[in-house]
This record gives structure tokens, C-alpha cells and sequence, in this order.
């Protein structure tokens, strides 16, 4: 009979108990999703028989949570069964309820008046094992709004996975100070998994300062990304002041060079991305990068701004690529 060593034994037991708390995790989740289910339609089904709905419904939950809280505890306060009444209100069929996320997500989630964003949201947050957390701060820098291209065309392609502006707050940089091209590209790498959050679904990091060497010149790409859903390398320009053809004929250049030395058998096309503190539309208009399905230059912003601000942004970006879409397909 092998022996097993000290250290595998542990392992060994380590992992039974992890996947045995995670099992138990999964089974409590879902039946508290389910609970909470359960207990809005009772709640609406029986609102709707009242003859004021408005008076009813509020002196009813006043009532109904005195007695569950005195009966269970905590957990069942007014703010608490009114959010199972929406929870089932949005999800009037239980069997759609993706039991991969929890309650505390669900009620982030409750709060949004956009079919469409909240399945972008849970499809995403499935996806990507975003926490309540990450959710939040997705909802809160409206990270559907700012997706070039929602979910128009083939889930797989780079319109559906990049964003325009990108908000990089969590590098810690001031947005009133002056920052090197090398000391955002610094801060990236210190905190590459929520960049990586950010930047969009798929993406592995690859190198910082890539060499890539031809016959007569050296260049160095700042960032290279692999995106496992495109299946293609994604190389990243970052610049600090604003956007010039000098820039984009670089990321043009790097990009063919890429493809010619660094792209696989079985890579499709690499993407070439310009990151810019300030986006001249006009010179993106009338240069390649209006040209090329794979070149593209977006703006990024070093704070979280207000919800106004932010909106307002991403309302011309929107009516920019909606008037760029007509001038292609007209």
C-alpha cells in the first residue's frame, strides 16, 4: 500500500471539506432564493385581493413583519419583504432565477428598470464570478451603457466585449495630476485583476513592454492581452495626451507586425487598441481607425465621475457610433 505523506494527506482532506462547504453553500443559497421567491408571490398574490392596494400593502408588511421577526428574527424587517415583493415582481417565473448568485445580488439587481441591462448584468456576473461588489461597481459605472456595441450582432465579437470610456478609479491615480505613460501602465500591472474586471469579458495577460524585434528596428508594445473568446492576441498603445495619426499609424504598424511575427496557427487577426486620456472624434473619423474592424482608440477617465457627467458622455459616444454605423451601411 503507497504512503501517503503528512502534506498530501492534508490537501487531500483540505479539498473534501472545501468542496463539501461549497456543496452546502449551494444547496442554502438556492433554497433561501427560493424562500424569499415563494414569500413575494404570497405577498403580491395577496396585495391584489386588497381593495386599496396602496393602504393595504403598506399596513399589511408593517404587520406581517412584526410577526415573522418575533417568530425567526432577523431578516424579515419591511425593507426586506419589500424587496422579496419586487425580487418576484422581476422574476415572476422561478425556474429563471440563475442560482449562481445570491441574494445579495438579487436585490442590486431588483433595482434596475432596464430588462435588457439586468440580463447583461447576470449573464455577466455568471460569467465572470462577479461578487456583489464587482456588480455594484459595474451597475454604478454603468458598464452597460458604456459597451460599444450592445449585444446587436454576435455575442463574439470585440464591439460586445469593449467599453468606451473606461474608467480606471481603481489605479489610484488623482485625476488633477500629470501621470507618465509607465506610471499608469505601473499601476495596470499592480492591480491587473481589476483592470482585467474592467476591461472586458475573456481577456489574459500576456507581457508589459513586449520586444518585438524585426531586421532593422526594436519595438516595445506597452500591454498584450489574449482574449480566449475572440481567440486573438489584443495589443494596448497608452497615451497620456491626445490622440494624433502619429499614434494611430504605431498601433496600425504594431499590429501587422504582431500578426506577422507573434500571431498563431489557429489565432484569428490581432486587435490593436489606442488608450487615450483626451479622443480627437475628427481625427478618428478620417483615419484608419474608422477604416479597420480591428483598431479602435477609447478614452480613459482616472475617477469614477458623476452619474450625469458620465451619462452625458456616453450619450455622444452612442450617437457617434450610431451616425458611423449609418455612413458604413447606408
Amino acid at each position: 500500500m503507497m504512503e501517503i505523506s503528512e502534506d498530501s494527506l492534508f490537501q487531500s482532506v483540505k479539498e473534501i471539506i472545501r468542496q463539501s462547504r461549497e456543496k452546502v453553500f449551494r444547496i442554502a443559497n438556492s433554497t433561501l432564493l427560493v424562500t424569499y421567491w415563494q414569500i413575494g408571490k404570497l405577498i403580491v398574490e395577496d396585495e391584489q385581493q386588497g381593495k386599496e392596494r396602496a393602504e393595504y400593502g403598506k399596513y399589511t408588511l408593517k404587520k406581517l413583519s412584526q410577526k415573522l421577526t418575533l417568530e425567526f428574527g432577523k431578516g424579515f424587517d419591511e425593507s426586506n419583504l419589500r424587496n422579496m415583493r419586487s425580487f418576484y415582481h422581476a422574476f415572476p417565473i422561478c425556474d429563471a432565477l440563475r442560482h449562481e448568485l445570491s441574494w445579495t445580488h438579487y436585490r442590486l439587481l431588483i433595482r434596475l428598470d432596464n430588462a435588457d441591462k439586468m440580463n447583461y448584468c447576470i449573464n455577466e456576473s455568471v460569467q465572470n464570478n462577479w461578487n456583489y461588489r464587482d456588480l455594484k461597481r459595474q451597475i454604478n459605472s454603468l458598464a452597460y451603457e458604456r459597451v460599444l456595441e450592445h449585444k446587436k450582432s454576435s455575442p463574439e465579437t470585440i464591439q460586445s466585449v469593449l467599453k468606451d470610456p473606461y474608467i480606471f478609479e481603481f489605479l489610484g491615480l488623482k485625476a488633477d495630476e500629470q501621470f507618465s505613460e509607465k506610471e499608469i501602465e505601473t499601476a495596470i500591472i499592480d492591480h491587473i485583476q481589476k483592470f482585467l474586471l474592467e476591461f472586458g469579458k475573456g481577456f489574459a495577460f500576456v507581457a508589459r513592454q513586449q520586444h518585438i524585434s524585426t531586421d532593422t528596428s526594436d519595438f516595445y508594445i506597452d500591454l498584450v492581452f489574449y482574449n480566449y473568446i475572440l481567440k486573438c492576441f489584443v495589443i494596448i498603445d497608452l497615451k497620456t495626451g491626445e490622440l494624433s495619426h502619429q499614434d494611430i499609424g504605431q498601433i496600425d504598424m504594431y499590429v501587422r507586425m504582431y500578426d506577422d511575427l507573434k500571431r498563431g496557427e489557429g489565432d484569428n487577426p490581432t486587435i490593436g487598441i489606442l488608450l487615450c486620456s483626451e479622443k480627437d472624434e475628427t481625427i478618428v473619423k478620417y483615419s484608419v481607425l474608422n477604416d479597420k474592424n480591428n483598431l479602435f482608440a477609447s478614452k480613459y477617465l482616472l475617477y469614477l465621475p458623476k452619474e450625469e457627467e458620465l451619462k452625458q458622455i456616453i450619450d455622444q459616444d452612442r450617437i457617434r457610433f450610431e451616425l458611423d454605423q449609418k455612413d458604413k451601411n447606408p
